[in-house]
């Protein structure tokens, strides 16, 4: 049962669960109200008895035919008419008894053993004439020399569960029609607190009918920002898929000249094809390289969740860097906030930093600075990482700081390198959404500034 309950709609559960525990509420509340009912029947006839059983003890010890017939109400002059009462003196031997015409020969039972002890008045049930339930009150007066009395009132119980039966009915037929409209509200509740919902459904089916590019509209602020996260999620897809268009592209434009060159080579028998078709392979190859971890890197940007701490890879970088600039003496200096972490792959933010520490360490004399920050954002914008690499070398101007991230460019023919390292970081770092910046470093070289997203 709690399968086929899991398995339904969130309407269904929503209004089954709300509808199970009215009913069970309603069902507890209607037995509360029928036993207090119940009680409070039984007092208030309880209480009827007990003004006809105060006119009997006034009687009580009176032996005049008048007191005889004491006059209490129609219904005791009847036969089994269902209302008796009757007295009985308790110290003659044979006690006498006086009842009422409706016992009609018969004798009313004592709720209590002649001799016990108990209370002034009793009131309980007993089988009267025919057999059938009364409800009773009775009470024990002594009246010093003129006797003890026991002064005993009844009428049939049948008064009694008419009444309560009648309460029942009337208890039931509420509780049915205010489950009904609380159901009925619990429905329409359901149906309206859900409508953001079905509207967003709606949005998403139009989306992949192609009727629209987002979902649009007005959500309550419970609902808005999963309509937010779906729009993001569509724009994340459609740059991704945008990025890999122009990456297509990009890489389709970068070999037709190198197969140019090779079609010519070989039109022409050239001898030196063989070396010509190594040379133009080896630039396709590393083309493709290019353009395959560009299309990596822009498929694990948008890995949802994905969070990698700065310091261990900043410091396993540094370390290798030193090695690698061990000869020249070169320093390297880090400075990194408390819990730094890049809302991205751990591969991507290795091949961030590790170029640019790269270059900073080709053009650096003997120091290198690296320091990271966390930005908080506004209250839309999401928090930056924000790193500065600085070097002490040469530095460049304005115009050359521009060209050096153009990809491929290499300003300096004496440095090792293919001149895409730059240019990988400026690929890279739009992918998260980031940017690269190059400025005029106080130490006197270039510093790179760094913008990406962080955790």
């Amino acid at each position: 049962m709690l399968r086929a309950l899991k398995a339904r709609s969130v309407a269904s559960r929503l209004f089954l669960s709300a509808a199970f525990w009215s009913t069970l509420i309603l069902a507890l509340a209607g037995l509360g109200l029928s036993a207090l009912n119940a009680r409070w029947t039984e007092a208030s006839f309880d209480e009827q008895l007990g003004v006809y059983l105060k006119a009997l003890v006034a009687n009580a010890t009176s032996t005049t035919d008048d007191a005889k017939g004491v006059a209490l109400a129609p219904e005791f002059e009847l036969p089994y008419s269902g209302w008796y009462w009757q007295i009985t003196r308790l110290d003659a031997k044979p006690p006498e008894i006086r009842a009422s015409k409706s016992l009609f020969a018969t004798q009313l039972p004592h709720l209590v053993a002649v001799g016990e002890d108990h209370a002034p008045v009793v009131s309980g049930y007993a089988a009267g004439p025919g057999n059938r339930e009364l409800r009773m009150v009775e009470r024990e007066i002594d009246a010093g020399d003129e006797g003890r009395y026991l002064v005993q009132v009844a009428a049939n119980a049948d008064v009694l569960e008419a009444q309560q039966r009648s309460f029942e009915w009337a208890l039931a037929a509420t509780f049915l029609t205010l489950a009904l409209a609380l159901m009925g509200s619990t429905a329409l509740a359901v149906r309206f607190g859900l409508r953001p919902l079905r509207v967003l459904q709606e949005g998403v089916a139009s989306i992949r009918r192609g009727e629209a590019e987002r979902i649009a509209g007005e959500f309550p602020e419970d609902v808005a920002p999963l309509a937010a996260e779906v729009n993001q999620l569509l724009d994340a897809n459609r740059e991704i898929v945008e990025r890999a268009r122009t990456q297509v592209g990009n890489l389709a434009h970068a070999l037709k000249t190198p197969l140019s060159v090779l079609v010519n080579e070989a039109d022409s028998i050239s001898p030196s094809l063989p070396a010509k078709v190594r040379e133009q392979t080896a630039i396709m190859r590393r083309q493709v390289s290019f353009y395959l971890d560009r299309a990596r890197a822009a498929a694990r940007a948008r890995t949802i969740g994905a969070a990698t701490e700065v310091k261990p890879v900043v410091e396993g970088l540094v370390r290798a860097f030193e090695k690698l600039y061990a000869e020249r003496g070169l320093t390297f200096a880090v400075d990194l906030a408390e819990g730094l972490k890049f809302r991205g792959e751990a591969q991507d933010l290795t091949d961030l930093i590790g170029n640019l520490l790269d270059n900073a360490g080709k053009w650096a004399r003997e120091k290198v600075t690296l320091r990271a920050w966390r930005e908080a954002g506004g209250r839309e914008a999401k928090a930056l990482l924000m790193a500065e690499i600085d070097d002490d070398g040469p530095g460049l101007d304005p115009g050359a700081r521009v060209e050096a991230l153009q990809r491929g460019k290499r300003l300096d023919e004496s440095r090792p390198g293919s001149g895409l390292g730059l240019s990988i970081v400026v690929d890279l770092a739009a992918v998260y959404g980031g940017a690269l910046e190059l400025e005029q470093s106080p130490q006197g070289g270039v510093r790179a500034r760094l913008r990406l997203p962080a955790a």
